[in-house]
């Protein structure tokens, strides 16, 4: 009995182990990318181009209500039963973690509805414009038409294809699941942020993936081969989100920062954790 319990411990110590040397990894790749500036790069350089604040302004009203309506909606119907649930096992920190667990559940609702019936097009043009902006009109017209001038909104014209898809259960299964993390004290609400994060961070450059125009095979090894630079990207998204009613403006402004990293992977075209990743060119060859 005594060497199957030492067994089971060993195991369980390789298998922390690796999971340790993977998260290293992927944190190590992650820090020297820079890919969790790329939203707070996105805020100022949104707040600096005037020109890039049509589609939000567009918007605004509707998607201010339903964030409005959401989060004072989930705060008055279930911030006291789901706080009666988790002061049980988080103690007087439930308070704080409750908050935070409504404000997630909230960002993903919002998110949800949002993306697929309100925002789809203008966060498409936001994209796209902040594109234009940095002069890559090579990569935008493999996906719409683009007009003279020099606004980078108003050149843009009509959309040869779209790469958001309508409302998958999807996202809405993998939420619910990862839910009970919650549960754990302090570390399973960082874990369910950093989770939610990753699955964030996979659909930033959906539409660069559709420009370049890469297969399934091809977007997977690329995600592959950088995730600690889509988790980071992902998670600091997805706490920007997760700020009631400013999750309208933070959608908008992390578009712009998936925009401006996918415009300098273009300019690099080979480095994106500056030594650690394969080039773009060598990922792409991988999965052909």
């Amino acid at each position: 009995m005594s060497n199957f319990v030492e067994s089971v411990q060993s195991k369980a110590q390789e298998v922390a182990k690796e999971d340790f040397d993977r998260a290293k990894v992927m944190i190590n790749d992650a820090a020297k990318s820079g890919s969790y500036l790329y939203p707070v790069k996105g805020i100022v350089y949104f707040a600096t181009h005037k020109s890039l604040w049509k589609p939000l302004l567009s918007k605004l009203a509707p998607t201010l209500a339903l964030s409005v309506g959401v989060v004072t909606s989930m705060f008055a119907f279930t911030y006291l039963p789901q706080l009666a649930l988790l002061v049980f096992v988080n103690g007087p920190l439930a308070v704080f973690t409750t908050v935070l667990l409504i404000l997630s559940e909230s960002a993903t609702i919002i998110s949800l509805v949002s993306r697929n019936f309100l925002l789809q097009d203008a966060l498409l043009d936001t994209f796209d414009g902040t594109l234009v902006s940095k002069n890559a009109t090579g990569l935008v017209t493999e996906g719409r038409q683009l007009k003279s001038g020099s606004d980078p909104i108003d050149r843009l014209g009509k959309i040869l294809k779209s790469p958001f898809s309508r409302f998958s259960p999807k996202a809405l299964v993998r939420y619910f699941m990862y839910l009970p993390l919650n549960f754990i004290p302090v570390v399973g609400t960082v874990a369910f942020i950093l989770v939610n994060g990753r699955s964030r961070g996979q659909s930033v450059h959906d539409r660069y993936f559709q420009l370049k125009r890469w297969s399934a095979n091809q977007q997977s090894s690329w995600l592959s081969e950088h995730t600690g630079p889509y988790t980071a990207f992902g998670t600091v998204a997805t706490l920007l989100e997760m700020i009631p009613v400013a999750s309208i403006f933070f959608s908008f402004t992390n578009a712009v920062g998936a925009a401006l990293w996918a415009a300098d992977i273009e300019a690099k075209e080979s480095q994106m954790s500056q030594g650690t990743a394969p080039s773009l060119r060598e990922t792409v060859k991988k999965a052909e």
